[in-house]
């Protein structure tokens, strides 16, 4: 107790409220009593703290909810469903599957490899496929006519799909670089210095009434053309496909994340062409996404999409706060590479960031992810 005669003296009748009314010895009891319980808590947190030991009267403590996989489970915010997931696939013409180098697992397919793709899909309870042709180079052109032929195996390959497995939700790609011999997304200026939009929008719609004929569920154009989805809204309803869905690439960025992609359906552009920057977004804006969102939303798309998805979480967050209808992402080519690549070289834990690349991109608030990791995943789902 000596080390305490050396502390400065406290006011104790300053800390304690004393009711005038009280006598002289009430008061002196309440004094003494509380300077008492001082002392000793003084004493106490002394002794602790000497001993190499802090005992905090802390009320909130939010390790405790942290403590047990089932407490953790018990409040977790996010999770993933199987039902948010949409698997995208490659078909070519072609008997035999040949690997994309750049993409492990995944395969142009053939077309019974794509059935075989699809009854898989089922089986795993997911409920969309997303189709995207490999066309041959000797039938592309600057125009991308070959879109229209019957025989393009895209529609070859939707009428299978809804033959066999009615239930399974098809979407296709509404764009012409897998079928312009310059790999853009849409009809050049006669001067190769630019993509003519309107000329371009007609041939989308052309295409996208064609899809819809042969069985597709949803349209997705990825164009990012302006006023593509309003006329192809009109251009489907004039058909008679007033059910069939739009899903937009809305938000479609000019992202180097796009390689692999281009490398699975033949559509790389020259060094010396002009840029996708000139339709796709810049990767620096974000105010412009909720512009082309909201007009997309307007002209009568039934789902906008984000593209990419995981470097574009704020884009995500952001669209998802402005709009009220579905929200889809992509996570692309891109994103899919880089984690097979730092897990091969034993940099990262290739399940677990697998999956918490997917859980980050719900969480931002996509409703469903377009995700190559789509079969694994619902695999794990199940189990």
């Amino acid at each position: 107790m000596a080390a305490r005669a050396n502390q400065p003296k406290i006011r104790w009748d300053r800390m304690v409220h004393f009711n005038t009314s009280e006598s002289y010895s009430d008061r002196r009891i309440v004094k003494i009593t509380f300077r008492v319980c001082i002392g000793v808590w003084l004493d106490c947190a002394r002794e602790r703290l000497q001993g190499g030991g802090v005992d905090l009267s802390i009320l909130q403590r939010p390790r405790r909810i942290r403590r047990s996989e089932n407490l953790r489970r018990l409040v977790r915010e996010t999770r993933l469903h199987t039902e948010d997931l949409i698997w995208p696939l490659f078909v070519h013409a072609v008997d035999t599957d040949h690997s994309v180098e750049s993409m492990p697992g995944v395969s142009r397919r053939s077309l019974d490899s794509l059935l075989v793709a699809c009854e898989e899909a089922q089986q795993l309870g997911i409920p969309a496929v997303a189709i995207f042709p490999c066309i041959e180079g000797s039938l592309k052109n600057t125009k991308g006519t070959y879109a229209h032929k019957d025989s393009n195996i895209l529609y070859r390959a939707v009428r299978e799909i809804k033959k066999r497995f009615p239930e399974l939700l098809v979407i296709t790609d509404v764009a012409l670089d897998p079928y312009t011999s310059h790999g853009h997304d849409g009809i050049l200026s006669e001067d190769g210095a630019s993509v003519e939009n309107d000329t371009t929008v007609e041939a989308l719609c052309r295409l996208a009434v064609q899809e819809a004929a042969a069985g597709a569920d949803i349209v997705a154009p990825s164009d990012m053309m302006d006023g593509r989805v309003g006329e192809i809204r009109r251009a489907l309803d004039m058909a008679g496909f007033q059910e069939t869905a739009i899903m937009s690439y809305a938000a479609k960025y000019s992202s180097a994340y796009y390689g692999p992609f281009r490398d699975a359906v033949g559509s790389q552009i020259g060094k010396d062409a002009i840029s996708k920057a000139t339709y796709q977004m810049d990767p620096a804006n974000a105010r412009e996404a909720i512009r082309e969102v909201l007009l997309d939303v307007e002209q009568g798309a039934d789902v906008v999409m984000v593209k990419p998805a995981g470097p574009y979480l704020d884009i995500i967050r952001s669209v998802r706060d402005a709009i009220t209808i579905p929200l889809a992402a992509y996570q692309v080519s891109g994103e899919y590479a880089q984690i097979h690549a730092a897990a091969k070289l034993g940099w990262l834990d290739y399940e677990r960031t697998r999956d918490e690349s997917l859980l980050a991109i719900k969480r931002a608030g996509a409703d469903m992810i377009l995700t190559y990791f789509a079969p694994e995943v619902a695999a794990r789902l199940r189990n």
